[in-house]
């Protein structure tokens, strides 16, 4: 009897190649296509949740990340005045992850160090600039097409091609939800805010009504990140005199920041109508999308990669029905609509209200729950993530 072709792999981002890893790790052959002529070096996500940092550990791929990345054992929120709203210590989740923290590394940091895993081992392979265009599944096998019209066949596709997906277009799924009006504009300096800001954690929210923003530290950077107007022209978002202004707005009196990096996008919240559709499967931002604040998009696409190359293993040796890889869907589409996009709407809702009740209603939900250890340990498993995982595993 035949072996059964090779799974593939279309996106070599933190998604993709962590399926591949997971799949390799499970005997189980993979090609993965990436467009483009190397692996990004985009910063983008740079969030890793406690949970994730576990999964990541069973791959051999933690330690390094550590070693790059910045260890962040605590969260705040705070408001414009500078003034601490809720502080919280990840460290209370040590009765529940072996990382009992948040760890602050760039995406494609994470990229190279699973290449390097997976360069040598046996059925691992990858092609650079192999830009897909679309797939078709023929029964018992699928095939992808290529932008210059090679065609690769295997045995499922794992679409990993971000958001913008050409395995989801071609397979007709649609992206349900809706776009934001305003964009995200994200900031980096080499520019320490801790020496500015007393007690500044590595990772803060500021809460305001006008305009909420958030600091993110990461190794050689602070990130910002402001909400922008629809009405303000994209050009205009990206020039310096516009980066002072939103600067300007962290620490009166200071807007002489030098500025590394700036990016500007749109925000969405969308979510496949299925993660599967016969032999083809959606995973990270070709399944779901959202707000970036709580770090849960990245993540959840860790995660949707772990429940899914699991079940794809054991379909593909045969040791179970091709019905195990509903169960993918049911379980990550389910917490991603449940969980994920329901929590990352709520955190944006949070920083921007604009009734005085609405932000005293929050500031002292906040303050409560960091003041009560019990407390605090229910709202970390929230937006750590554990809690969503825990939701999956239950759903049948």
């Amino acid at each position: 009897m035949r072996a059964p072709e090779p799974v593939l792999v279309v996106g070599a981002g933190p998604v993709g190649l962590v399926a591949a890893a997971e799949l390799v790790r499970h005997g189980v052959p993979v090609q993965v296509l990436e467009a483009g002529p190397e692996l990004s070096g985009e910063m983008r996500g740079s969030t890793f949740h406690a949970p994730t940092l576990d999964m990541l550990d069973d791959l051999g791929a933690a330690k390094a990340m550590i070693e790059q990345g910045i260890v962040a054992p605590h969260m705040q929120y705070r408001s414009r005045d500078q003034g601490i709203i809720a502080a919280f210590d990840f460290g209370v989740l040590a009765d529940v992850t072996r990382h009992p923290f948040r760890l602050q590394c760039e995406q494609f940091k994470l990229t190279r160090i699973l290449h390097d895993l997976l360069r040598d081992k046996p059925g691992f392979s990858i092609r650079f600039d192999a830009r897909v265009s679309g797939c078709v599944s023929h029964g018992d096998s699928v095939e992808v097409t290529l932008d210059d019209g090679e065609r690769i066949a295997g045995s499922y596709v794992i679409g990993a091609d971000g958001a913008r997906s050409p395995i989801r277009k071609s397979s007709g799924i649609e992206f349900e939800g809706f776009t934001w009006p305003e964009r995200f504009l994200v900031l980096s300096t080499p520019f320490d805010f801790a020496e500015i800001i007393p007690d500044l954690a590595d990772v803060s929210y500021y809460a305001d009504p006008e305009e909420w923003f958030f600091l993110l530290k990461v190794p050689g950077v602070w990130r910002a990140m402001f909400p922008v107007p629809a009405e303000v022209p994209d050009e205009e978002t990206l020039t310096d005199a516009y980066a002072r202004a939103r600067f300007a707005r962290i620490v009166a009196g200071r807007d002489d920041y030098p500025t590394r990096h700036r990016t500007l996008y749109r925000v969405h919240q969308r979510v496949a109508k299925t993660f599967r559709q016969g032999r083809v499967l959606l995973a990270g931002d070709a399944a779901h999308i959202n707000n970036p604040l709580g770090g849960m998009g990245l993540n959840g696409g860790v995660h949707d990669a772990f429940n899914l190359a699991a079940k794809l293993a054991q379909v593909w040796h045969g040791e179970a029905e091709e019905t195990l890889l509903d169960l993918y869907d049911r379980q990550r589409r389910g917490v991603t609509v449940e969980h994920v996009q329901r929590q990352t709407i709520a955190n944006k809702q949070n920083l921007e209200a604009k009734e005085p009740e609405a932000q005293r209603a929050f500031r002292e939900r906040m303050a409560d729950t960091a003041a009560d250890p019990a407390k605090a340990h229910a709202y970390l498993l929230g937006v750590s993530m554990i809690n969503s995982l825990r939701r999956a595993a239950e759903i049948a």
